[in-house]
């Protein structure tokens, strides 16, 4: 069977799962369960917006900010280290992560990429760069190595026949993009889709321009997961099962009240000490109903690192990655 079909097959009956359940009320244990996790700058995940809006009130589950993560391969590292209790990390990092030996597994899609929501490379006005042939021997800012923009800079480059490494990776944290990019040190300004806040305000502040987006390179897809380790997940099946089904009910959430979602950012902004104004330019998580993940999110990432050589053929499958809520409720 291609690993295409059996992507397909096992996303569908995943997919199916998670929307039969995503809102199922599941009793909760004695005592919570705490999820202790590392924070992304001006931005949050779905469940840190659960735990807002008090969807783990009474769910047996309790989740604690131990600090920031510069991205998502640091995510793993502490999520590997035993540090914190999840990990979130672009879809290709988390392949590379288990293909590593680490067993973790991906809880739900956190970001997507589409039409609303997306990572942007941005120029000042008057740089020569005006499409993606022009980005090879030039400098372009990322959160972090080995993470979504690292591989989507790498996918255009591929895409256009350029080498992998043609263009120069220089990691800037996302408060400081525009300070990088309008100085001179980086040419171009690489805003993840994660990053809407602070892209709001380089916008805002007039003088650039968008190169090309993910979207032109990847398509939709979903940009990444939360991560729980395996080990975690069969100690505590029915936290973990309450944690994933309420996130994602956040995610829906935040698509139907907008406005809402970014009071409830600045408010989450403002308890961290960081710029609450920054919340009006989020633009949401980007995930399709139900934080559905389809097979295309994972095939396209897998097929990418076995080209590159960091991934054997045929070594990950879909059940490898993707966690079923509900495999403990029918094992029961």
């Amino acid at each position: 069977m291609s690993l295409s079909v059996r992507f397909s097959k096992i996303g569908a009956v995943v997919a199916a799962g998670l929307l039969a359940s995503v809102y199922n009320s599941i009793p909760a244990a004695a005592d919570p369960v705490t999820f202790r996790y590392l924070a992304s700058q001006g931005g949050i995940s779905p469940h840190e917006l659960a735990n807002e809006l008090g969807y783990f009130k009474d769910n047996g589950i309790k989740i604690e900010n131990v600090g920031y993560a510069q991205g998502g391969p640091a995510s793993l590292f502490a999520l590997a280290a035993g540090s914190v209790g999840l990990g979130s990390a672009a879809t290709s990092a988390v392949i590379n992560s288990i293909a590593g030996g680490n067993d973790f597994v991906a809880a739900y899609a956190s970001n997507g990429i589409n039409d609303q929501v997306q990572s942007t490379f941005y120029v000042l006005e008057e740089s020569p760069v005006k499409s993606i042939k022009d980005i090879a021997g030039k400098s372009i800012s990322v959160n972090t190595l080995g993470a979504h923009l690292d591989y989507t800079v790498r996918e255009a480059l591929h895409q256009n026949g350029l080498p992998l490494h043609a263009a120069n990776l220089v990691v800037v944290p996302g408060p400081q993009l525009e300070q990088t990019l309008r100085s001179g040190q980086v040419d171009i300004a690489g805003v993840g889709y994660w990053q809407s806040t602070f892209e709001g305000v380089l916008k805002e502040h007039g003088g650039v321009r968008a190169v090309f987006d993910d979207t032109d390179v990847l398509g939709e897809i979903a940009g990444g997961f939360v991560v729980l380790r395996r080990d975690f997940i069969e100690a505590h099946p029915e936290a973990a099962r309450n944690f994933v089904q309420q996130s994602i009910r956040a995610a829906d959430w935040s698509r139907e009240h907008p406005d809402e979602a970014r009071a409830v950012l600045a408010k989450i902004l403002k308890d961290r000490g960081e710029n609450a104004d920054l919340a009006k330019h989020w633009r949401g998580f980007g995930l399709r109903p139900g934080a559905q993940a389809v097979p295309r999110d994972l095939e396209f990432w897998v097929a990418a690192l076995e080209r590159e050589g960091k991934l054997s053929q045929g070594k990950l499958k879909a059940a490898d990655i993707l966690f079923d809520p509900n495999a403990q409720a029918k094992s029961n």
